[in-house]
């Protein structure tokens, strides 16, 4: 029998944030961690949907209307909400056990965040990066602490284009998902360098979903308007595993006792798409550690 949310271990007394927690693997990790006892703080972009998602979460027999759950007003796309997310957490807190840094967009047409980049490198890293160096202080010193940085199986087709990251020469909005997602392994792996050049007990991870199923597709094809991705997603399905399947990778890496930072998990199937949590296989652009500080060095940049 494989690894279950039923196999997390006592979540009580610790405080997790899960970002884009309204929704698809957000909002069934908020409900694994729940379930175990946590208070989840759930990071959305929209209040109304946050709250949505939780009288949702509330209705669940395995939660019930006493769950712990706090809404949390988060835009990934915009630096000025992630600041002052983070400000929330540490004044309302002052601590936090687990960041989950889940939300994501996928391939949509060409778009800006508030600040001018990318939407896809402003949403899926450099909004995370931005959130996590913010609320590292909180999670120093907390015993089992750690941060999940989801990211997928586009890493392996991802390239980090440093002389074009925001595309404004050429866009193709695979391959602005597949730079994100790079970017996410990376800034995992960078992160639990630099961790454990600190001396310090918190550690980074990286999970992805294999194929699992989001709201993410269908809005994708939607914004881009291609019958053809439909046709594909629909003659895929059977592949297809549920969210709740889905976000068994990013539980196990936040909770699972025995992992060790730098790792990434994803479903053990065949071609890492479907299955139980196991230790996945990393882009091999991620391991380059030069590439890795390059990018923390001009994300910072970008996000100061």
């Amino acid at each position: 029998m494989g690894w279950s949310s039923a196999d997390i271990p006592d979540q009580g007394g610790r405080l997790a944030l899960v970002t884009g927690a309204n929704s698809g693997l957000g909002l069934e990790t908020a409900r694994a961690l729940a379930a175990r006892g946590a208070t989840v703080l759930l990071g959305c972009r929209s209040l109304q949907r946050g709250e949505e998602a939780r009288r949702q979460l509330r209705s669940d027999p395995a939660l019930g209307p006493e769950a712990s759950l706090e809404l949390l007003l988060l835009d990934l796309a915009d630096l000025a909400s992630v600041a002052s997310a983070a400000a929330a957490v540490s004044q309302r807190w002052g601590h936090l056990d687990l960041l989950i840094n889940n939300a994501g967009v996928m391939a949509p047409p060409r778009a800006l965040s508030r600040d001018g980049f990318e939407l896809q490198f402003a949403t899926n890293h450099l909004g995370h990066f931005a959130l996590t160096r913010s609320l590292l202080p909180l999670l120093q010193g907390r015993a089992g602490a750690r941060v999940v940085t989801v990211t997928s199986g586009a890493q392996h087709f991802g390239r980090i284009d440093f002389d074009d990251l925001q595309a404004e020469r050429r866009y193709n909005r695979w391959r602005a998902y597949g730079q994100s997602k790079l970017a996410n392994t990376m800034f995992a792996l960078e992160l639990q360098r630099r961790l454990e050049a600190e001396g310090s007990a918190v550690l980074s991870l990286a999970a992805h979903p294999g194929l699992a199923r989001t709201n993410l597709q269908p809005t994708s094809v939607a914004a881009a308007g291609q019958p053809l991705e439909g046709l594909a997603y629909r003659l895929l399905d059977p592949l297809f595993q549920s969210a709740a399947d889905g976000a068994l990778p990013q539980l196990f890496a936040a909770t699972a006792p025995g992992v060790r930072g730098g790792e990434l998990f994803g479903p053990d199937g065949p071609a890492e798409l479907r299955g139980g949590p196991s230790r996945a296989r990393m882009a091999r652009a991620a391991l380059n550690s030069d590439q890795r500080q390059r990018l923390w060095q001009v994300s910072a940049a970008l996000c100061s």
